[in-house]
C-alpha cells in the first residue's frame, strides 16, 4: 500500500545519472507512466502539463542513449496512432521505482527525523 505524504513529509527523489546526456528521474518516470496510461505521448504530456514537444524529447533521449527503445510510437490516423512502452521500457521503470523504494525505505529513520524539525503544515 502506498503512503499518502503531506507536503511537508520529507521525501527523497532519484535523480540518477547514467550518462553526461542521460539522467533518469521521477519527471521520466511519470512521464513513462503517462504514456503507458494514455497510450500517446501528447495524451501524456497534456496530462501532465507538459509541452509535446518537451515530452517526445525526453523520450527521444531515452531511446536514443539506452541499449533498446523504452517507448515506441505508431502513426496513422485517428485511433490508429499512438505511444506504448516497450517491453525494455516497462522493466526499466520498474527498476528505477523499485529502487526508489529501497533508498526510501533505507532513508525512512533519517526522513521521519528531519520531518520532525519541519513546522506543522497550514490547515
Amino acid at each position: 500500500m502506498v503512503e499518502r505524504r503531506t507536503t511537508n513529509t520529507p521525501r527523497l527523489r532519484i535523480r540518477l545519472s547514467l550518462s553526461d546526456e542521460l539522467t533518469l528521474g521521477s519527471g521520466k518516470m511519470d512521464l513513462l507512466e503517462a504514456i503507458e496510461r494514455h497510450g500517446s505521448i501528447s495524451a501524456a504530456s497534456r496530462s501532465m502539463g507538459l509541452s509535446y514537444k518537451k515530452a517526445w524529447q525526453l523520450v527521444e533521449t531515452m531511446n536514443r542513449c539506452l541499449v533498446e527503445p523504452v517507448v515506441v510510437t505508431s502513426s496513422g490516423g485517428h485511433q490508429r496512432g499512438g505511444a506504448r512502452l516497450t517491453p525494455f521500457g516497462v522493466a526499466l521503470l520498474a527498476r528505477l521505482r523499485a529502487l526508489s523504494l529501497h533508498l526510501d525505505e533505507a532513508a525512512r529513520d533519517e526522513l521521519d527525523a528531519l520531518g520532525k524539525l519541519l513546522k506543522p503544515a497550514a490547515t
